[in-house]
């Protein structure tokens, strides 16, 4: 089941008010908005710019919004900015991540809001922390090029990034995780902080194991696809009718296990594949033998038997095929969700689960200014300051 209502939720009664866009502000927001709580996202009169992207980034806008309120303000009118600024007053945590120095020629930076709210926590996603590097353009394919991930993720020669945004939204968890820290440090000290996260640093945590590779071995770690495994079965074969699957024995005993299920009993008695490092050594003439023994069978076969004996497989899927999962459907993973256009269609949602329960859509993606005008009143404006707003376009949303 889900959580339906945020009262019970660790985060109920901790207000955000967030200026972010595109990934890695909205992932951090998201995280908070699922946990409880509430999240007020400030969008331009013509809304987030995210919205209108086409092809890969057609779904930013729906995934990382959900569970947020949305409120349009012309932040370079005087007007804007003070209503922002009112707005903030009421937050328990601002996020940003706009470019080093926007926020300040707002009037919106941590060391202006701070002199009027001590208690205010503030979050900067950026793409560099302080230092050599922070007045430069990042993106996630430019830290993963320059970070060592895109290298360790292509063939030998051929760097290529991640197939998903993995910077911008484990960047967006760190700067949650942050705010979950200076909240608690808040509640000995009633004091804020200003968090900061960053792409590139959050790039090199990624591949830190293979630094430390380094570090241990002496010995450069290769790309994945040209590396040395570890192990002596990990690998995907093709299969009857051209399937792919992912087939693994990563153990001398899954090794045991996997011989006695295909009768491969003169492999598991060869002295040359006895321990798992024999077997490394000797990927070059024992995986074109197996690749040549397990051809015949369907992909279907080759998981049955991996499933009854406790072996490790996986299909090769799409992410268009994972609506239809039968794990994520029966276990609530994922949520009904209305897209801007009013499409029905289902969402992932955290990979985590509190007493039991999985952390749900208490509201659908917000349309753009859709809760202005209640969170203008609520913050003082009466109804024909309002109106003045609205006809002058420092504001914009559903009346």
């Amino acid at each position: 089941m889900t959580t339906g209502t945020s009262s019970k939720l660790p985060y109920a009664g901790i207000r955000i008010v967030e200026f972010t866009h595109m990934v890695m502000g909205p992932t951090c927001g998201m995280v908070l908005a699922d946990l409880g709580a509430e999240v007020i996202k400030v969008e331009p009169v013509a809304g987030d710019n995210t919205r209108r992207l086409l092809g890969s980034g057609a779904g930013f806008y729906p995934l990382f919004n959900r569970n947020k309120k949305s409120i349009a303000l012309d932040l370079q009118k005087p007007e804007g900015r003070a209503a922002a600024q009112r707005l903030v007053a009421t937050a328990d945590i601002v996020s940003e991540n706009f470019k080093p120095g926007t926020m300040k020629k707002l009037g919106l930076d941590y060391e202006t809001l701070r002199q009027t709210n001590p208690r205010l926590i503030y979050i900067s996603h950026k793409g560099f922390l302080p230092g050599p590097y922070d007045h430069r353009t990042a993106l996630d394919e430019v830290v993963q090029m320059m970070g060592g991930l895109a290298y360790m993720t292509g063939r030998p020669g051929d760097p290529l990034r991640a197939g998903a945004s993995v910077n911008d939204m484990m960047g967006g968890m760190f700067g949650a995780i942050g705010a979950m820290a200076a909240l608690a440090q808040r509640e000995k000290t009633g004091v804020g902080q200003e968090v900061q996260s960053a792409l590139f640093e959050n790039n090199v945590f990624l591949v830190a194991q293979h630094m430390m590779q380094f570090a241990v071995t002496g010995q450069p770690a290769a790309p994945m696809p040209g590396r040395i495994s570890a192990w002596a079965v990990y690998d995907v074969f093709t299969v009857k009718g051209g399937e792919q699957i992912f087939l693994a024995a990563v153990s001398d005993s899954q090794w045991k296990v996997f011989c006695e299920a295909f009768g491969f009993g003169d492999l598991f008695v060869d002295p040359r594949l006895k321990t798992n490092n024999d077997r490394v050594q000797a990927r070059d003439w024992m995986m074109p033998i197996l690749r040549s023994r397990l051809a015949d069978h369907s992909a279907a076969e080759l998981s049955a038997v991996f499933e009854k004996n406790g072996l490790p497989f996986a299909p090769i899927t799409r992410p268009e095929d994972l609506f239809d999962d039968p794990h994520l459907n029966a276990t609530g993973g994922l949520a009904p969700l209305t897209l801007p256009d009013g499409r029905e269609t289902k969402v992932p949602l955290l990979p985590l689960m509190l007493d039991g329960e999985r952390l749900g859509i208490r509201s659908q993606p917000p349309a753009m200014g859709q809760h202005t005008h209640e969170l203008l009143a609520e913050i003082g404006y009466d109804a024909a300051a309002i109106a003045a707003l609205a006809a002058s376009g420092v504001i914009a949303g559903a009346t």
